[in-house]
């Protein structure tokens, strides 16, 4: 049986990280599976020759956007700038291949480029959370879930920034020779066959601001100093010399989020630090963000994707 065919699509200014990642899952020889039909690698690019890769050094590709007409699988690790258009000879190449059968896959910015090419309408896709926001307004028709590591669509995957693409890559190789053939794959790598939650735990979760001396902006630096303890959103008005209704209405409009969600959103961003910095047991971290454990549990894992104690165990230095 032939081998399945990879054609992973290099550009100039590409981090090498993600090249190297799809290169050490499909591209090294791997006899000792003794699997039929295991992958053959080949970088491509628009233009074959030297591409200049993120710390300076280039590489060199041998093969122009013809291997996309063979390939069983074409994967795009990032694009050159998200800001920027995408080249129409590569997306009239990405929908032939997917119109031909091919499973196409993306990681981090390589979304833009699915995006573009239209193999994300209507689906449910993801990217580093960095760009969430920028690729949501950019294709409204694409439904974006800044939360998860990667989106397997059948056809058509999205995988989330960086570490994801060993996610996403591993899960390849679980889809096409199961979960025993994967965790062997991942052993050799040194690294987990599967992690637990999503880049929710890996994001940057800044805290909503209103401009100094502004009344909802006093409202939330006292609930800040005093995340321990209950707070109900008419002591907060009353901080604002505000109504209920005029402080809900207002600070919806400076933050985004009425203040109930981001009061606990502010206890479980709180909570994060606490677990990376101490080794007190969970009870006390819940008490110290002003929630019981079981709510501290339940809206940690809301937003974190991992419980409180995977959590630590990743990110307790």
């Amino acid at each position: 049986m032939r081998h399945h065919r990879i054609a992973c699509l290099a550009f100039d200014g590409m981090p090498p990280f993600e090249l190297a990642t799809v290169a050490e899952v499909f591209a090294v020889p791997r006899p000792e599976l003794d699997v039929d039909r295991w992958y053959q690698f080949e970088l491509c690019a628009e233009t074959p020759g030297p591409h200049r890769v993120v710390g300076g050094f280039d590489i060199v590709v041998h093969h122009g956007l013809d291997r996309l007409r063979y390939a069983d699988t074409v994967i795009v690790p990032g694009v050159a700038d998200v800001r920027r258009p995408v080249s129409p000879t590569v997306l009239n190449a990405l929908r032939d291949a997917c119109a031909r059968g091919a499973r196409v896959v993306s990681i981090c910015g390589g979304a833009f480029a699915l995006a573009a090419a239209g193999l994300l309408d209507g689906k449910e896709a993801t990217t580093h959370w960095r760009y969430a926001r920028l690729l949501q307004e950019r294709h409204p028709e694409v439904k974006v879930d800044a939360s998860v590591l990667y989106v397997d669509n059948g056809s058509v995957i999205t995988a989330a920034g960086t570490a994801a693409g060993i996610d996403v890559c591993l899960h390849l190789v679980r889809t096409d020779h199961g979960a025993d053939v994967a965790t062997r794959v991942a052993r050799r790598m040194v690294v987990a066959s599967h992690r637990e939650g999503g880049q929710a735990q890996f994001a940057e979760h800044p805290v909503g601001r209103a401009p100094a001396g502004d009344p909802i902006g006093n409202a939330m630096r006292y609930a800040l100093d005093n995340l321990h303890r209950r707070l109900a959103v008419d002591e907060l008005a009353g901080i604002a010399h505000l109504s209920v209704r005029q402080f809900e209405r207002r600070f919806v409009d400076a933050i985004g989020s009425p203040p109930g969600r981001w009061i606990t959103q502010q206890r479980i961003r709180a909570g994060a630090a606490l677990l990376e910095a101490a080794d007190q047991p969970i009870d006390a971290v819940a008490g110290r963000v002003g929630l019981t454990v079981a709510g501290f549990r339940r809206h940690f894992r809301e937003a974190m994707g991992v419980s409180p104690s995977t959590y630590r165990r990743q990110f307790r230095p």
